[in-house]
């Protein structure tokens, strides 16, 4: 079955007695029962599967993580409270039974970033940053530290860089060390992690996923040998989603499709334009055929479809200038997150990247002058023009 299938039926139209609804419903109940105690003793000892208290599972998010496992092809699904809580979950899963040691990408996230530093830091959990684009320095990196767990973003935040997943996976394996993935930026749709080697796949499903800007909500997909520390933890734990969050999530990801397609051919028609302004220095897009990782996007992703991300640096702007800029657009949302239906821009040294220093930033090549921008639905001309009349 192909996945645009899958996005409207996996999950979906459980019988729970002699109906069945068309959509799954919102079950709000913190804990459900059975006609015998001999059945839910087999549930509570996860030897039957079904409900026995909403930690453990619930039936409205137990259908989206059965919809995600599927879209993933992964073994099981955990939803999460919000994508942190379903990254750090998918991290100290990993390091369980492995040295408390972590290589990641040196681009990651912000408040990724933070939660490698100033949270798993002081727990004892040592972390070492590698160019994940550099396969030769992940493989030195790798044999030098001999890591518990690999940690990168299929696509950087917010430079977008592209790493060669699916040899860093092999490069993972043969040091046991498992492949830990945030695909947000990508969604299953373009890229999947587990079927390109990773152990473990993670998504903020705030974004493109329920892709309406009314959800906060994460969730790690993984293989058979990684997913059962993940569920042990999260029912113990309980850092996760609401019924009410996964019942949106999942009614979202049924257009993910259609959003991401559009999305996507928005982004090339935006990130085309913004090449010819002359206030814009450069811009920073997947789809570009000069980007620094072109043969590996190119090999991974889908024709055409490369992501809805575009991050472009004002020529000699600082933060006043990019303020003042921000503050012109009229049809487009300043806002602190990406992947809704409608365009939204970020100023990363504000936003997405303040917890990191001046002095971290710069070296990571992210400017004052640089802007983040996830592309909407909307007519592209309109995306343009407002970005055209605040660029002025």
């Amino acid at each position: 079955m192909k996945i645009e299938t899958k996005l409207i039926h996996s999950g979906d139209r459980k019988k729970p007695g002699d109906w069945v609804p068309v959509s799954t419903p919102i079950y709000t109940a913190s804990s459900f029962f059975y006609p015998s105690m001999e059945q839910l003793d087999r549930v509570f000892g996860r030897e039957e599967k079904g409900p026995s208290y909403s930690r453990y599972d619930n039936p409205t998010t137990s259908a989206l993580e059965e919809l995600m496992a599927d879209l993933e092809n992964g073994h099981g699904c955990v939803a999460c409270a919000s994508g942190m809580s379903a990254l750090h979950l998918a991290v100290v899963s990993a390091l369980i039974d492995r040295p408390k040691r972590i290589l990641a990408a040196n681009a990651l996230y912000g408040a990724t970033t933070n939660m490698l530093m100033n949270i798993f830091a002081p727990l004892g959990i040592e972390t070492t940053f590698v160019d994940i684009c550099d396969l030769a320095a992940v493989e030195d990196a790798v044999a030098e530290t001999k890591p518990g767990a690999i940690l990168m973003e299929t696509v950087s935040n917010p430079l977008l860089r592209v790493g060669e997943m699916d040899k860093i996976a092999v490069i993972g394996k043969r040091a046991n060390a498992p492949l830990i993935v945030d695909n947000t930026f990508s969604t299953p749709l373009l890229v999947r992690p587990l079927d390109l080697g990773a152990a473990i796949s993670v998504h903020s499903a705030t974004k493109y996923l329920a892709g309406h800007g009314d959800v906060l909500g994460g969730v790690v997909i993984a293989d058979a040998g990684h997913f059962d520390p993940i569920k042990t933890l999260s029912r113990t734990l309980g850092p996760v989603m609401s019924p009410f969050e996964s019942y949106l999530t999942m009614r979202g990801i049924k257009t993910l499709a259609l959003r991401m397609e559009r999305q996507c051919s928005n982004a090339r028609k935006v990130a085309s334009w913004l090449a010819t302004h002359p206030q814009v220095e450069r811009v920073h897009f997947t789809g570009d055929p000069a980007h620094p990782d072109a043969a590996t996007i190119a090999r991974l992703f889908p024709k055409n479809l490369y992501g809805a991300m575009i991050a472009f640096e004002i020529k000699g702007a600082a933060r006043a200038e990019v303020f003042r800029f921000m503050d012109q657009l009229k049809l487009i949302v300043r806002a602190t997150s990406l992947g809704d239906v409608h365009t939204m821009t970020l100023y990363p040294a504000m936003a997405s990247h303040r917890d990191l220093s001046p002095k971290q930033r710069q070296r990571l090549g992210i400017g004052d002058n640089l802007v983040r921008l996830s592309i909407g639905i909307e007519a592209a001309e309109d995306i343009i023009a407002d970005l055209d009349q605040a660029l002025a």
